[in-house]
C-alpha cells in the first residue's frame, strides 16, 4: 500500500470512531476529515472543498427552506391533526394510520421533522386512550425512517446515490424511482409493527411527566384581559399622527402598552398585498412603527392611565362593541405566554423599565404575578423578584426566542401554544402546498433539473410569505450540510489513492463468484452496519463510490447497486444512536438500547428480503 493509501484507512477509521462514540459533534468530524486530507498532501484544497459547491448539499439545503415552509404554514400539522381524528383510539388502527401517514409525509419533508411535528400529538393520544407511549412512539419513528425510501429528496442518502451515478456519467435517478420499493417496505414495515408488535414493544409509560398548561385563551381569561383591554383612535388632529411609537412615551409616561395595531389600507383597490386593499391589517408594534391617522390602538393598562393618555394625545376612546375576544389577541402570529424567571436571573433586582424589556426583546409584559400576592403590581417600578411569572405578549417567535436565555428564563406553555396554531401561516397553506406540487412535478417530469427545482421553491415559498428569510435560514439544519460537504472528500481521497478500486476488487473476489445478487447482499448489509453505528449520510458517502466500481468492475447495473446502499442507508432500526429519529423518541418512551434490536432485527429482515428480490425487476442486473 501507499502511503496516501494509509493516511487515507487512517482518517476513514478515526471518523468512523469519532461517529461512533460521539467525543466530538459530527460536522466538526467532517471538517476535521477535510482539514486531514489537505494537510497531509492527499487532496488539494480545491478538491477539499468542492463538496460546498456540490449540487448534492445545494439541494437538500434549499429543501430544507422548502420543509420549512410546509411546517411554518401549518400544513403538516393541519393533515397529521386530521390523520389522528381518522384513527381513534384503537391501537392496531393508529399505528397503521400512523405508519402510512408519516411515511408518506415523510416523502417530502424531513424525517427528524416528522417525528418532532408528530411527537407532542402521539403523547397527547397515548394519555387519552390509555395506550402506553412505547407502543406508539417506535412505531413512529421506524416509519419516518422508512419514509427515506419513498422518494428522491426524503433522505440525503438517495439524493448522494442520485449524484454519484450523475458524477460518472449514468442517469440519476428519478424522483419516484424509490417509490416503488418504498411503497412495499412501508407496507411490510407497518405489517410487522402490527403483527408483531405486541411481542415486539415494550409496554411502559412516558417517564417524562406531561404537566398541562393553560392555553393562550384560558391565560386570555384568567387575566381578565378583556377588563384591561380599550381601543384607542388616532384622531386628524392628534400630535402622534406621523410619529412613532417611542415618541408616543405610552410606557413610560402612562404605563400604558400597545397590544397591536389596526390600520385600514384603503388606499388603493388596485393594487393589492401590502400597498392597501381596503382592508384592515394588523401591525405588531414597534418602537421606529409610525403612526397614521385613524389608526386603531388596542392599548392595555389600567382605566386611569389609559384616559389619561388618550387626553394627554388627543386620542379617542373608543367603545369596546364588538367585545374585545382572544382573537383579537392571540392569532398564528402573535400571543401571549407565562413566563417565569429562574433563581439566578439577571433580570432580579430590576424593574420593567431598567431593564428596556420592550426594546430588549421585542415583547410587552401585560402582567406580573408573584406568588402570595393578590394585588397588581405596578409594571413600572416593581424590581422582579425570584418566581415571578411575567404574562408577555408579542410575536410567539420572540416569546419562544426566551427559551434560548436559559438562565434566565423559563417559557411555559410552548405545547399549548402549538396545538392551537402557533408559528403558523394558516393562509398560506394552499399557497405551500401548491409550491411543493409544483418542484414534485418538475422533477418528476425532468422539466427541472432537482437542485434548480429546489432553489425555485424555496425562492417562491419566500417571496410567497410561506416562510420569512430569518426563519428560512433558521430552518436549514447546517449541521447536516457540513457534514455532506466536509465527507465528500474522504470519497474523492477513497478513488484518488485508488483505495475504491481496491476495496472494489475485494468485494469482487469475496462474493463475485456466488453472482451479482450475492454482490448487492453484501454492500447492503455493509451499509446496514455502518449506518447503525454512524450516521446514514457518512455511510452512504463511504460506500456509494466503494458500490459503483464494484458494480462497473463486474459489469452489473450501477443504479441496482446504488439503489441497494440508498435503501441500506434508511434501515437504521437496531440502536438508538443509528439516527436523530431514534434519539428523539427514546427517553419519551422509556426505551431501553435493547429494544431497538429487538423490534427493529425483523423490521430490517423483513426490508433486506423484499429489497433482494424486488431489485432485480425494477432494475434488470
Amino acid at each position: 500500500m501507499t502511503p496516501e493509501m494509509i493516511i487515507t484507512l487512517i482518517v476513514m477509521v478515526a471518523a468512523t470512531v469519532l461517529f461512533v462514540t460521539e467525543w466530538i459533534r459530527i460536522d466538526l468530524v467532517a471538517l476535521l476529515v477535510l482539514i486531514a486530507l489537505v494537510v497531509t498532501g492527499v487532496l488539494t484544497i480545491e478538491e477539499a472543498v468542492a463538496g460546498f459547491s456540490s449540487t448534492a448539499v445545494l439541494s437538500i439545503g434549499f429543501l430544507f427552506v422548502v420543509g420549512g415552509a410546509i411546517f411554518q404554514t401549518g400544513l403538516a400539522a393541519m393533515a397529521s391533526d386530521r390523520i389522528l381524528r381518522i384513527a381513534g383510539t384503537s391501537e392496531t388502527r393508529l399505528i397503521i394510520v400512523l405508519m402510512i401517514f408519516v411515511g408518506t409525509i415523510g416523502a417530502f419533508i424531513s424525517s427528524t421533522g416528522v417525528v418532532a411535528l408528530m411527537m407532542p400529538a402521539v403523547l397527547n393520544l397515548a394519555s387519552r386512550s390509555k395506550i402506553p407511549v412505547s407502543r406508539l412512539l417506535m412505531p413512529l419513528a421506524f416509519a419516518a425512517l422508512l419514509s427515506g425510501t419513498m422518494s428522491l429528496i426524503a433522505t440525503p442518502p438517495n439524493i448522494i446515490a442520485s449524484e454519484a451515478l450523475e458524477n460518472a456519467g449514468y442517469a440519476p435517478f428519478d424522483f419516484f424511482s424509490f417509490t416503488p420499493l418504498g411503497i412495499l417496505l412501508l407496507v411490510s414495515g407497518t405489517a410487522v409493527m402490527v403483527l408483531l408488535g405486541r411481542r415486539l414493544l415494550p409496554e411502559r409509560r412516558s417517564t417524562q411527566v406531561i404537566q398541562r398548561m393553560e392555553t393562550p385563551a384560558e391565560l386570555f381569561a384568567l387575566y381578565r384581559l378583556p377588563e384591561n383591554l380599550l381601543r384607542l383612535r388616532v384622531r386628524k388632529t392628534s400630535p402622534l399622527v406621523g410619529k412613532t411609537v417611542a415618541d408616543s412615551r405610552l410606557r413610560s409616561d402612562f404605563n400604558v402598552n400597545i397590544v397591536h395595531i389596526k390600520r385600514n389600507n384603503a388606499r388603493s383597490e388596485l393594487f393589492p398585498g401590502p400597498w392597501g386593499n381596503g382592508r384592515t391589517t394588523t401591525l405588531e408594534p414597534t418602537p421606529d412603527t409610525r403612526l397614521e391617522q385613524n389608526d386603531v390602538l388596542l392599548v392595555e393598562g389600567d382605566l386611569t392611565d389609559v384616559t389619561q393618555a388618550a387626553a394627554h394625545w388627543n386620542l379617542g376612546v373608543m367603545s369596546n362593541l364588538p367585545p374585545i375576544k382572544e382573537g383579537d389577541v392571540i392569532t398564528h402570529e402573535l400571543g401571549i405566554a407565562e413566563v417565569l424567571l429562574r433563581p439566578r436571573s439577571s433580570l432580579i433586582g430590576k424593574t420593567l423599565t431598567e431593564l428596556r424589556f420592550g426594546s430588549r426583546y421585542n415583547l410587552t409584559v401585560l402582567s406580573i404575578r408573584r406568588p402570595g400576592v393578590e394585588e397588581a403590581l405596578d409594571l413600572k417600578t416593581t424590581p422582579l423578584k425570584l418566581g415571578d411569572i411575567l404574562l408577555v405578549q408579542g410575536k410567539w417567535k420572540d416569546i419562544f426566542a426566551l427559551k434560548q436565555l436559559r438562565h434566565d428564563f423559563v417559557v411555559m406553555g410552548e405545547p399549548e401554544a402549538l396545538e392551537m396554531g402557533a408559528f403558523t401561516k394558516p393562509t398560506h397553506a394552499p399557497i405551500a402546498l401548491l409550491i411543493m406540487v409544483g418542484m414534485v412535478v418538475a422533477i418528476a417530469f425532468n422539466i427541472m433539473s432537482l437542485t434548480l427545482a429546489s432553489i425555485v421553491a424555496a425562492v417562491a415559498v419566500v417571496l410567497t410569505g410561506c416562510i420569512d428569510i430569518e426563519d428560512a435560514y433558521e430552518s436549514v439544519n447546517w449541521s447536516s450540510l457540513i457534514l455532506i460537504a466536509g465527507m465528500m472528500p474522504l470519497g474523492t481521497a477513497l478513488v484518488k489513492v485508488g483505495l475504491v478500486e481496491t476495496m472494489a476488487n475485494g468485494i469482487g473476489q469475496l462474493l463475485g463468484a456466488y453472482g451479482p445478487m450475492a454482490v448487492i447482499a453484501g454492500l447492503f448489509l455493509l451499509t446496514t452496519v455502518m449506518t447503525q453505528i454512524a450516521s446514514n449520510t457518512a455511510a452512504a458517502l463511504l460506500i456509494a463510490p466503494i458500490a459503483l466500481a464494484t458494480a462497473e468492475n463486474l459489469g452489473i447495473s450501477p443504479h441496482a447497486v446504488l439503489m441497494a446502499v440508498a435503501v441500506a442507508a434508511s434501515m437504521a432500526f437496531l440502536t438508538p444512536v443509528a439516527s436523530p429519529v431514534n434519539a428523539l423518541v427514546m427517553s419519551a418512551g422509556n426505551y431501553r438500547f435493547l429494544d431497538f434490536a429487538r423490534a427493529g432485527a425483523p423490521m430490517l429482515l423483513v426490508a433486506f428480503i423484499i429489497t433482494m428480490i424486488l431489485l432485480p425487476i425494477l432494475w434488470p442486473l
